[in-house]
């Protein structure tokens, strides 16, 4: 019954509109579909796309705040805890405020790769798995008529329905596209992950722990983050390396536009920090400092008040 509802709700509505596109597409030409057809996914998860980014941007500004956090509680996890949680509430910033996004993706991903699937073992499914009003369309009465007609190539060049690795044999333009889409996630990945110079690799702080010393949170977070920006890369070729081409395009085109689109909004985040920066101090000082409220819970003794009075009395 789930599998019914996914092909209902998910597989059929991301797969009619790439075959919109593809029929109203002017030379309808299959892989030139798929490429307009991840802008449109992409332009159409902007909002989600857009508040995922600032997170990230904002989690990467938050490392020497985390570092002051993480000397101030002295090994004390629970505290840690709690002057981080206060300290992301402080700024609006949800630690996991992007998985929301990457599930959004790996269902569009999912429902695209059965679509796909299905074109690529059977072509006429382009006709009898779309609805009834993509039918009426004069290209797609013609596909009726002759499926030959259908074009699963770029631009007449790459054969879309053969993977990177046919029967261990190499189809060059498939492996291209394969190897290119592995680097633009490596460079999408690098563009927002959180980066210090002084983090540890994953190895010497499991290496470190098995000696009996304790893992610092923030630390295992920093590395994995590292390992992250080559693992995805890798899985990303092991995974389409032996699937129809059509897939490592969809994620080839979709990484360039994830770049574009984050260096964008990286670029209008550092705009509007100047922009406040420049205004007059008044306007500032109603702003929290992190380093103040949350680092510091000690209160002020009565002396220290005394001091305090008489100084701002002079």
């Amino acid at each position: 019954m789930f599998a019914s509802i996914f092909q209902v709700v998910i597989v059929k509505p991301i797969f009619n509109l790439l075959v919109a596109i593809y029929a109203i597409l002017p030379g309808h030409n299959f892989g030139l579909a798929l490429i307009l057809f991840t802008i449109v996914i992409r332009l159409l998860m902007w909002p989600l796309v857009k508040k995922q980014l600032h997170q990230a941007k904002a989690m990467r500004k938050l490392q020497p705040e985390i570092k002051k956090i993480k000397a101030a509680s002295k090994g004390n996890r629970q505290e840690e805890s709690r002057m981080l949680m206060e300290l992301y509430k402080e700024r609006d910033i949800s630690p996991f405020g992007s998985i929301g996004t990457l599930i959004i993706q790996f269902i569009v991903l999912i429902g695209l790769y059965s679509g796909l699937r299905t074109v690529v073992e059977h072509p006429s499914a382009i006709i009898t798995s779309s609805y009834s009003w993509l039918t009426s369309l004069s290209w797609m009465k013609q596909l009726s008529g002759n499926i030959h007609l259908f074009d699963a190539t770029l631009l007449h060049s790459v054969n879309l329905t053969k993977s990177a690795l046919v029967s261990g044999h190499v189809y060059w333009p498939a492996m291209i596209i394969v190897i290119a889409s592995a680097i633009t996630q490596y460079y999408s990945a690098t563009q927002i992950l959180p980066t210090t110079k002084d983090t540890r690799s994953l190895k010497n702080i499991l290496k470190d722990a098995g000696s009996g010393a304790k893992a610092d949170q923030s630390e295992v977070s920093a590395a994995v983050g590292k390992t992250t920006r080559y693992f995805i890369p890798v899985m990303i070729f092991l995974f389409t390396v032996g699937l129809p081409s059509a897939l490592s395009l969809y994620w080839l085109a979709g990484g360039l536009i994830a770049f574009l689109q984050q260096g964008y909004i990286l670029r209008q985040d550092e705009e509007e920090m100047e922009v406040i920066a420049d205004q007059p101090t008044k306007s500032k000082s109603n702003r929290p400092v992190v380093s103040a409220k949350v680092i510091s819970k000690k209160p002020i003794t009565q002396t220290e008040g005394v001091k305090i009075t008489k100084k701002g009395s002079k």
